[in-house]
């Protein structure tokens, strides 16, 4: 018998970093900027966040010397200015300097995850661990906790309550991005800006501020996805190399949601739990079958893009100033 009870949540638990990174990515891409370095943006969120946490573990000393706040706030912090100093950087070099988007981002998916491997490996050299990884237990506890009734409440609790509050955050961000984005001025001005720039630009929008805005804003949201991935999913431990391919995952969501973070939300259970049903399924030692089970994500996305292209609705179809660079000049 498959049991949905236990799968579930943890596909919700996967989940969560494919949301945080969609959304952060679904808001740059509607400004028309193509920002294929998530994943590494996520990376740089994780060790920042680590790093921050680290620190703090090891100037109180004990667990029981840590505050509560800033146990939460200090890696939130780090995370989001990492991820803010990543925005900052693609959009100096895309939109000031205007490089080639697409080499750019996957530049900086590189950097992302060499930065990450770097200070990560650093800190486990610091720790002396046996093992090549860092255990922050007491901040991954404060980040996983979750309502005091989930445990009592039977298999409703487990589903819905079993979760640390950036989970909640992550669909809350989510339905937030979706009503900014189709239901506000704010929104309006950004879909202009992505869809044809230089008719926004002749009707008084500010395109490089939206721009900048809308990538520090995407980049700051995956960021949160990746600390998510480390304080919460792996219980506080750092390893390097350990995202897997989570961060394109992120990517190939945005086109699977058809460019709507609150769709998102469903989209990216159903990618969680995709990803980790050949943990469910059993398939003996044939190790192809569960190589061909990972490869479900990618499968259903291309399926879903082929099924939009031959609809061709104007409203499923990317910005179509997506990935081009805007020169006032030609207006």
């Amino acid at each position: 018998m498959f049991d949905f009870v236990a799968f579930i949540p943890r596909a919700v638990a996967q989940s969560i970093p494919l949301l945080y990174g969609s959304t952060g990515e679904t808001i740059t891409q509607k400004s028309g900027n193509l920002n294929l370095g998530i994943p590494g943006v996520m990376y740089v969120g994780a060790i920042c966040g680590v790093i921050g946490s680290f620190l703090y573990e090891r100037a109180c000393g004990t667990p029981e010397a840590m505050n509560p706040v800033l146990t939460i706030a200090i890696p939130l912090f780090f995370c989001l200015l990492g991820s803010l100093l990543m925005g900052l950087l693609y959009c100096f070099l895309t939109v000031t300097l205007r490089a080639n988007q697409n080499v750019t981002g996957l530049a900086m998916t590189t950097f992302g995850v060499g930065f990450g491997n770097f200070f990560g490996g650093s800190l486990i050299k610091l720790t002396g661990a046996d093992v090549p990884s860092i255990a922050l237990s007491a901040t991954s506890n404060a980040f996983r906790r979750t309502f005091p009734f989930a445990a009592t409440t039977g298999w409703v609790g487990k589903i819905f309550f079993s979760y640390g509050f950036l989970a909640y955050a992550a669909i809350i961000i989510a339905l937030i991005a979706a009503h900014i984005i189709r239901k506000t001025r704010t929104g309006l001005h950004l879909r202009a800006v992505g869809e044809s720039p230089a008719t926004a630009d002749a009707a008084g929008i500010n395109i490089t501020a939206y721009k900048y805005a809308a990538t520090c804003i995407g980049c700051m949201i995956a960021g949160l996805g990746g600390l998510y991935y480390v304080m919460d999913y792996a219980c506080g431990v750092w390893s390097n190399d350990a995202f897997g391919d989570r961060g394109w995952l992120a990517i190939a969501l945005v086109i699977f949601t058809i460019w709507r973070p609150d769709v998102g939300i469903l989209a990216s259970i159903l990618f969680g739990g995709l990803y980790i049903l050949y943990l469910f399924i059993p398939t003996g030692m044939n190790l192809a079958v569960k190589e061909l089970y990972k490869m479900l994500p990618y499968i259903v996305t291309i399926v879903v893009l082929i099924i939009t292209s031959m609809r061709n609705k104007r409203e499923n179809q990317p910005p179509a100033s997506l990935g081009l660079s805007y020169f006032r000049e030609e207006r």
